[in-house]
């Protein structure tokens, strides 16, 4: 392929699940190639319909949609996968980011891998990234845990379960949720410094750092949009002294930490595959 066709990219061969990121706020932080494939593509399969539409229509983009979401994912599946065998091109989107990552998707990706579909990521916008080069600590190493836990017993356990890594933690926080996670945070990590950024990209975007304590002061209580953290990692004393993964898992167990949770966590401290900590999580396989 030449240099221009790159640029310009000709349509591809059908048959191709496409997973699109999406701005995380500003619609400026869109790459032209995900503005090619949106329009190329057969169909748009999107979180929320409404909120996709207002997109591709800011984009001059008409390319129908139909819904998949955590509530209809495993029954979307199908229906996609044979959309894809008899050779359309499917973008698959999340409401900002990338999908399959803290968003609907993931299982639509396995079981398109499964059967030998061919699959084809369009990087663009990451709160992750975004919020990690903000960091005025040491975070080239980074393990993203995604959305806390919404209960605060299952939010400290999960917090205690990753507070002895060596490596910088990504988290996502709802606004609503945030202050009490901050707590929790002061509680297990102490005086470890953090960078808090929410409405990332967005006209109110706010970037607070310091200890969780500060940070929350800071915050006070009009806390809008959703909140992304980045915590520095343990101090490497704490992070030699670990556990085996299975002597790891029981104690999260044993505290009560759902089995869920528990595999997250085990991907996280260990960086085991997805899989491997939620079959040894769960019992199954």
């Amino acid at each position: 392929m030449t240099p221009t066709r790159a640029i310009r990219g000709a349509a591809e061969p059908g048959g191709i699940l496409y997973l699109v990121a999406t701005p995380i706020g500003n619609l400026e932080d869109i790459t032209l190639r995900a503005i090619r494939i949106l329009r190329e593509a057969d169909v748009v399969a999107c979180e929320d319909t409404r909120r996709t539409r207002g997109l591709l229509s800011h984009l001059d983009v008409h390319t129908p949609t139909i819904s998949l979401h955590e509530h209809n994912e495993q029954a979307r599946i199908p229906q996609i996968l044979a959309l894809l065998r008899e050779g359309k091109r499917v973008a698959l989107v999340s409401d900002a980011g990338t999908p399959a990552i803290a968003d609907p998707g993931a299982a639509l990706v396995a079981a398109a891998a499964r059967e030998g579909l061919r699959i084809v990521p369009v990087p663009g916008a990451s709160a992750v990234t975004a919020a990690v080069s903000l960091a005025d600590f040491p975070a080239e190493r980074f393990a993203f845990v995604g959305f806390l836990p919404r209960r605060g017993a299952e939010r400290r356990r999960m917090l205690e379960a990753v507070a002895g890594m060596p490596l910088a933690l990504v988290m996502f926080e709802a606004p609503h949720r945030v202050r009490e996670a901050l707590d929790d945070l002061a509680r297990v990590f102490g005086e470890r410094r953090l960078v808090l950024v929410r409405e990332l990209t967005k006209v109110h975007e706010q970037v607070l750092r310091g200890t969780a304590s500060e940070v929350r002061a800071a915050l006070g209580e009009a806390a809008r949009g959703e909140v992304t953290l980045v915590i520095e990692g343990a101090p490497p004393a704490r992070a030699a002294a670990r556990q085996s993964p299975e002597q790891f898992l029981r104690d999260l167990l044993a505290r009560g930490l759902s089995r869920r949770d528990a595999a997250r966590a085990l991907e996280v401290a260990y960086g085991l595959p997805s899989r491997e900590a939620y079959r040894m999580a769960t019992g199954e396989g």
